[in-house]
């Protein structure tokens, strides 16, 4: 009796047993990046030991390497202080910075820095639609923290510009 088991379908052949994290939800924006932000990122859950890897392994290599992220310590209370990724370690580093509340920024070794909005994971998701579409707009002229707060009061991101004198809602 032949009790071997076929792999899932889509799986490759001896690889019945591998997991692979999800590819992150993810927009950035085309091109260069003028605005506050470069980009979008929906991670599945805090803890940024888990998120981050996939994140880093799903940007183009062209970039370079993340060598450091910098996190708002409300949005990533247990963040380590490094994290593992795949073929080297990157530095966490917790800002205070009222400009990086609900962001990331990743440095980059050879493109400089991403600023990317991080869109709670608890997020329903056509709101996480919405600010994934609005962070990526390379005419987006709103921070993080205003992007976030208009959503969840449910204003319209597109008719909404930054007041004079820098980032609104912080």
């Amino acid at each position: 009796m032949d009790t071997r088991t076929e792999p899932a379908e889509g799986t490759p052949p001896g690889d019945a047993h591998t997991y692979r994290m999800p590819l992150p939800r993810l927009s950035l924006t085309p091109g260069v990046s003028h605005g506050p932000l470069d980009g979008a990122w929906w991670p599945r859950c805090d803890a940024l030991e888990l998120e981050l890897p996939a994140l880093v392994g799903s940007l183009d290599p062209a970039i370079g390497t993340v060598t450091r992220v910098s996190v708002d310590p409300a949005s990533w209370p247990d963040a380590p202080r490094t994290v593992m990724a795949p073929g080297h370690v990157i530095e966490v580093v917790r800002s205070d910075r009222a400009a990086e509340a609900h962001a990331i920024t990743l440095d980059c070794s050879s493109t400089g820095r991403w600023e990317l909005l991080v869109i709670p994971p608890d997020e329903p998701a056509g709101a996480a639609a919405r600010m994934l579409t609005a962070a990526a707009d390379p005419e987006n002229p709103l921070s993080a923290p205003r992007i976030l707060a208009l959503v969840e009061n449910g204003l319209d991101t597109e008719a909404a510009e930054e007041p004079e004198g820098g980032p609104g809602l912080r």
